[in-house]
């Protein structure tokens, strides 16, 4: 069920200070006073919350106190009342570590290795590392929730493409054409690097349909934001292989352009220098992210839960971002 846009994002998060990052991508609270772990007492809060972040694509809060299992109500919460399906919940990386003071749902980004560093290959190109979370499952991610709290000197840095505004920037002619077509996203990196390590593929993974150890599924290249009502652009670079409608060499250039259509456009973009204990809150459904791998041998590390949401669909009376507020094209 999609819902009508919004024009007043914000509800009652207007009361807290706040600015946007760029044009399209990235809110900001900036006081330090403005706690998260305050949040888990208002269903209106979380709401809102929710609804801005699936708007704005993702929004930075500073000097966090939440706990990590405060982070998951959150993630928990954030999903329910935005109205994602019952059977979806908090996801399980398929190389997920059972760390007794997390748990198998809290993924650890780390630069010592596991999830963060599975397909990392430092003498390709940067911008290959632009993906949304977990494309790979048949029940992919809504919302994801990172805590960093162990950072390099300097480095380190993530950055977010807008969907909605990689979406409206194609042609309409390409956009329809682009509305009829199916990608296949893969995670067979996590089962490389789980067979060098030995590990198991953690089965199932927060919901029913996330299960066994084929890591792949089919989505649509165009898919709806069912919060925001929003069509978003839903192929990345690290995940998506191959457009099942096309030839491999059609589907190989498609892929590529898209690719180069989502790292190019650097003001589609926002990028955030983190500092100790902020958290970042983002709506994988509708963007792209990467970090930034400069800080050599220093340790970078933070605490990720994910959300599961619904299976990918594109709702065709859905429309583009731009088209919905009457912005020229």
């Amino acid at each position: 069920m999609v819902q009508a846009p919004v024009t007043d994002i914000f509800g009652s998060l207007s009361a807290f200070p706040h600015y946007d990052e760029t044009t399209h991508i990235g809110t900001r609270f900036p006081s330090k006073a403005t706690q998260l772990s305050s949040f888990l007492s208002s269903d209106e809060l979380l709401k809102d919350l929710a609804t801005l972040v699936s708007h704005r694509g993702v929004v930075f809060f500073l000097d966090q106190d939440i706990t990590i299992d405060q982070q998951k109500e959150l993630a928990r919460r954030m999903g329910k009342l935005s109205g994602n399906p019952r059977t979806s919940d908090l996801h399980i990386h398929p190389i997920s570590e059972d760390v007794p003071e997390l748990g198998k749902d809290v993924s650890v980004i780390s630069s010592k290795g596991g999830i963060a560093r599975a397909g990392l290959d430092q003498s390709t190109r940067a911008s290959k590392g632009w993906h949304a979370d977990i494309t790979f499952e048949r029940i992919p991610s809504d919302y994801a929730l990172l805590k960093m709290h162990t950072l390099p000197p300097v480095g380190g840095d993530t950055l977010w493409a807008s969907g909605y505004e990689s979406y409206d920037r194609l042609s309409p002619a390409y956009q329809r054409f682009l509305e009829g077509l199916h990608a296949s996203h893969s995670g067979a990196l996590f089962n490389e690097y789980a067979r060098r390590h030995n590990l198991p593929i953690q089965d199932p993974r927060g919901a029913p349909e996330n299960a066994g150890s084929d890591l792949t599924a089919i989505h649509p290249v165009i898919r709806t934001n069912p919060v925001t009502g929003f069509k978003s652009l839903f192929v990345n670079q690290s995940f998506a292989k191959r457009i099942i409608e096309l030839t491999l060499d059609e589907s190989d250039d498609v892929l590529a352009y898209l690719s180069r259509h989502i790292s190019e456009n650097h003001d589609l973009q926002v990028r955030f220098r983190w500092s100790k204990n902020d958290v970042a809150i983002w709506d994988n459904r509708s963007t792209f992210h990467t970090a930034t791998n400069d800080y050599g041998s220093s340790l970078r590390q933070g605490n990720r839960v994910v959300s599961l949401g619904e299976r990918p669909f594109l709702d065709p009376n859905s429309k583009g971002r731009k088209e919905v507020f009457g912005i020229p094209l």
